[in-house]
This record gives C-alpha cells, sequence and structure tokens, in this order.
C-alpha cells in the first residue's frame, strides 16, 4: 500500500499534525500542538479532524500512520504519513512535551 509520506525534516513549524498513537504513548510524549486520536478510534472520531489543508499524521515509527492515511485518504481527506513517526521526530530535534508537565518527555 503506497500512501503519500514526508520526511520529518521537511516539515513545516505550522503542519496540522494527527498523532494516531496509543495513550500511554501519547502522555510519554508528544509533539506540541498535535490532535490525539489513537488509530483505533479514528473511524468514530472523523468529526474531530480539520476538513481543509493537509493533514500530517505520525505515529511511533510510520506503520500505524500509513495505515491511518490509507483510511482518511479514502474519505476525503489530504493526509500525509510522517516516515518514521516519533521515533524520527525526537531524532531529528523537534520538540516533544510530556502530558505530565514535570516529566521529560520521551518517545515509547
Amino acid at each position: 500500500m503506497q500512501v503519500p509520506t514526508v520526511d520529518v525534516t521537511d516539515l513545516g513549524a505550522d503542519v496540522k499534525l494527527l498523532d494516531v498513537r496509543e495513550q500511554d504513548e501519547w502522555n510519554a510524549g508528544h509533539a506540541p500542538g498535535a490532535l490525539h486520536i489513537p488509530l483505533g478510534e479514528l473511524a468514530e472520531r472523523l468529526a474531530e479532524l480539520p476538513e481543509d489543508g493537509e493533514l500530517h499524521v505520525v505515529c511511533r515509527m510510520g506503520g500505524r500512520s500509513a495505515r491511518a492515511v490509507a483510511f482518511l485518504n479514502q474519505n476525503g481527506w489530504d493526509a500525509i504519513n510522517v516516515a518514521g513517526g516519533m521515533q524520527s521526530w525526537q531524532a531529528a530535534g523537534k520538540p516533544l512535551v510530556a502530558a505530565d508537565a514535570g516529566a521529560e518527555p520521551e518517545v515509547i
């Protein structure tokens, strides 16, 4: 299955980012300003997604987000997979925040 993909280093500062990881992964560390909808809840929460412009989708490594992108594109969104997921995000030095403000953010 081929889905549109972008390298994390090619993302601008103002991208719309959807994180489809599980709650514990999100809590440990996520991109500031990202929208969190776990992959298993995506079909029932489509109304929460922005309807205009590109939507970049991320998970830990890129597999779940690729499935989400395929589903979203089949349902009218302009979705793009973030290659390498949050592991690449962290490796590129992009900002991370944890759900617990006192915790050191990490990608799990």
